[in-house]
This record gives structure tokens, sequence and C-alpha cells, in this order.
């Protein structure tokens, strides 16, 4: 299993991302709402999930840990297949799907291009609380570990620290260096717990 993939964006499709890591140029494809994020000539990371089949293999990828767990829940969902789950990420933020699938609200699921009533019914059924429950950055380890560590070795609780590094991730560009980026979540994490 590929995890994730780091690398350099070396161009963008409609629904793909190109990104060169080492000698090898990756194709892979990702959720609309992913891709104009990413700008081209900057380094990032990809979290991936490869699709295989006898007739065909799409490696899949995504800006987090917590966008490749929707997909894959939303696999889980009868009548939902790779496509359709890339869709449906493609058309509504992830606050927006958690929001709309822990209140039950089928006409904001229904606004979504190529979701209808009955697929949206059974998100919601299938879902609900399992979204919310899912943290970028586990409480022990995960991509910034060193980071939760650090904030809980300053007086805050672990899971608050937790809590402000999900919303600190949300709102931090994924264009820039993973060292740039690392700072600003710490410095946002920060922010996020003293309620400035």
């Amino acid at each position: 299993m590929i995890n994730s993939l780091k690398g350099t964006i070396s161009g963008k499709a409609a629904d793909a991302l190109y990104l060169s890591a080492g000698s090898i140029e990756w194709e892979i494809f990702m959720p609309s709402s992913d891709l104009v994020r990413l700008v081209p000539e900057t380094e990032c990371r990809i979290y991936t999930w490869l699709y295989h089949r006898e007739d065909q293999m799409r490696l899949y990828g995504f800006i987090d840990e917590k966008r490749r767990y929707t997909f894959l829940e939303l696999l889980k969902v009868e009548g939902i297949g790779p496509k359709g789950a890339m869709k449906i990420l493609g058309g509504i933020s992830q606050d927006d799907l958690e929001r709309a699938l822990e209140a039950g609200d089928l006409v904001r699921l229904e606004a979504v291009p190529g979701l209808g009533k009955k697929t949206a019914q059974k998100m919601i059924l299938s879902l609900k609380g399992k979204l919310v429950q899912t943290p970028v950055f586990s409480e022990n380890a995960g991509q910034y570990g060193d980071l939760v560590e650090a904030l809980t070795a300053m007086g805050y609780e672990r899971r608050s620290a937790v809590e402000a590094l999900n919303k600190a991730d949300a709102a931090v560009p994924v264009s820039l260096s993973p060292v740039e980026r690392e700072k600003l979540i710490f410095k946002e994490a920060i922010v996020n717990l003293s309620g400035a």
C-alpha cells in the first residue's frame, strides 16, 4: 500500500495532479476542491489510495488523511464508487459535508452535483457521527505528533491540542514548504488554544 507521496507538482489536469518524485512522475486523481489548493512547481505531500481491478489501476490522492478517510467511508455507502466519491468531495467542502451529515441536511447534500436523494439518505444513515470523530492528528503520533507533544508540554490538554492542530491544518495553505507549513500550523494552533 502506498500511504503517501512527496514530490514537486509538475502539472495539473481537470481531475488529476502530476507529481514528480525522484525520476517518476505520478498521475494522481484528486477531488477538484483539493486540486485548486495546490500550486504547480511547489513541493507537497499527497495521501493516496490505490484502486486496482483486472482492467484498471488508478491512484487517488488527497491533501490530508482526513480527506482520504472520508473518501474511504464514502466507498462503504451502497451505490457510491470511487468516481462518485471523488465527485462528492469535489462538490462540497469537508466542513460542509460533516455539518450536513450531522444535521441530516438532505437539501444541502442533494445540492452536490451528481448526488440524488436516495444516495444522500444512505450517506446520512451510514456516515452520521463517523467523520467528525476522525482527527487528522492522532493523540499519540501522526504527521505532526511532535507538535502535539510540544503543546502538551506547554500545559495544554492533549485532546484540545489535537483539535487546535486539526483546525490550523485546514487554515494553512498546502502550497507552502513542509517546514514553513509546520511552523505556521504550530503558531495557528497556539492562537486557537489561547482563544485569541
